[in-house]
């Protein structure tokens, strides 16, 4: 109990992280059911929800480096409550969008709140060794990550129930004005306990500013290229590619399976619940260290748990019980990708915390954002570009992402090959050397 885990600081940090991907969650996934069968039907075409994807991830590509400069020269805590106060106008937006029918206003909405979000990133994560003890990272990361996907699944959650409510199947009228009540009330909560975060120590303010939205990019992946942590960056971006794809398939069993959205909705919760249970173990095993040998274990399911999902098939016959079915097994096996994913990405980004310079934390993190989100934009353009070929089997898109998780796989730990990275464990407390990072 004497950990900093339990203290003020951390859960206050914890619960607005919560509030924040709540929000995030629940105007995205409003969005998707949107522009899939809902009000907006059609209005971005066919695959649209990776034009969704795209609104969502760019604004965290351009804005990463800035945020990454801010956490490095203002105090974190301070940065935090910049973009929680920010966070209530904004769902505003998003609510008149809604309330007046208006795609491109609400979707204004969803960039402005990625903008924020993109603020809000390299500061959380920088600030998460300044409020715990090095022995206590991956726990941190392994508890942050289970509450981000707790906040994932019950954002997707209100999604599906608000989206039924908003824009019913049955064509009944619907209740314009929930979305955004739900949206501004999200914010408002991830305000008010952001004001419980204690003082943070101010960065250096003498940090030249750079106006030039990639120069931070540039010149931090430089430093990155000298040893193996640019390896580590890009094996934990490329997981958002395939996650990218996975959160555009699920909503389509709407179609594959004939469920409604809150029913879908749940999919994607169980997603959620299995990323963050995967977290969690994740961070219960490694303990009070780093534990990179949980990463091929976590490539390695979900390799398996994608190739699994692609060979189910859709019921070919109607009924409850054969529907019932079939959804149980495509919920058991997200759970399974879902709980390997949280052994690939809880050592990597403890890793990236860990061997980022305590100066320059906050733009190398900046920088791992924007790459992960640069995966993600990939990854929506790729949903959108082969969706079509599909037809109405977008589950075969999780042979893709078997295929891709086994390609990078292979070629992420060749290039960690010989350092000592993937074997053995790895004390928070160590010094940093060669033989575990270096060339």
């Amino acid at each position: 109990m004497s950990s900093k885990l339990f203290q003020r600081g951390f859960l206050s940090l914890l619960t607005a992280q919560f509030f924040g991907a709540m929000n995030d969650n629940v105007l995205k996934g409003i969005l998707t059911f949107m522009v899939i069968d809902g009000a907006w039907a059609g209005h971005l075409g066919e695959g649209g929800q990776g034009i969704v994807g795209i609104c969502f991830t760019i604004p965290f590509i351009l804005l990463s480096g800035y945020g990454g400069q801010l956490a490095d020269r203002f105090s974190k805590r301070d940065v935090t409550m910049w973009v929680k106060i920010a966070e209530i106008p904004i769902a505003i937006i998003a609510a008149i969008g809604f309330f007046t029918g208006n795609l491109w206003l609400t979707m204004l909405g969803l960039v402005a709140l990625t903008c924020q979000s993109s603020f809000f990133g390299p500061a959380k994560y920088g600030m998460i060794p300044e409020l715990v003890d090095d022995g206590d990272l991956s726990r941190a990361n392994g508890t942050i990550n289970m509450m981000t996907n707790v906040a994932v699944i019950v954002g997707t959650l209100a999604a599906g129930a608000i989206s039924d409510r908003y824009s019913p199947q049955e064509g009944t009228a619907g209740l314009a004005w929930l979305p955004g009540a739900a949206l501004v009330l999200i914010a408002i909560c991830g305000w008010a306990v952001a004001l419980a975060m204690p003082r943070l120590p101010v960065g250096d303010h003498d940090l030249k500013w750079d106006w030039n939205p990639l120069s931070t990019y540039v010149l931090t992946i430089r430093e990155m290229a000298k040893s193996r942590l640019l390896a580590v960056m890009m094996a934990w971006g490329y997981f958002y590619l395939l996650a990218g794809l996975a959160l555009f398939i699920v909503p389509e069993y709407t179609v594959v399976l004939g469920i409604n959205r809150a029913e879908a909705s749940v999919l994607m919760g169980v997603l959620g619940i299995a990323i963050g249970v995967g977290c969690a173990v994740a961070g219960l095993i490694s303990g009070h260290k780093i534990q990179p040998k949980l990463i091929p274990i976590g490539a390695a399911g979900l390799i398996v748990f994608f190739t699994l999902l692609a060979a189910v098939p859709a019921p070919q016959m109607p009924g409850a019980t054969m529907l019932q079915v079939a959804t149980s097994m495509v919920s058991l096996l997200i759970f399974g990708a879902g709980f390997f994913a949280g052994f690939y990405i809880v050592p990597l980004q403890a890793l990236l915390q860990y061997l980022s310079p305590d100066d320059e934390r906050g733009r190398f993190l900046g920088t791992a954002n924007a790459v992960s989100f640069a995966f993600m934009t990939v990854a929506a353009l790729l949903y959108w570009a082969i969706r079509p070929g599909f037809d109405d089997k977008p589950q075969n898109i999780f042979y893709i992402c078997a295929a891709l998780m086994a390609i990078g796989a292979a070629f992420f730990l060749w290039r960690l090959r010989g350092t000592g990275l993937l074997v053995g464990s790895r004390a928070p407390d160590s010094s940093i050397d060669d033989d575990v990072i270096g060339e």
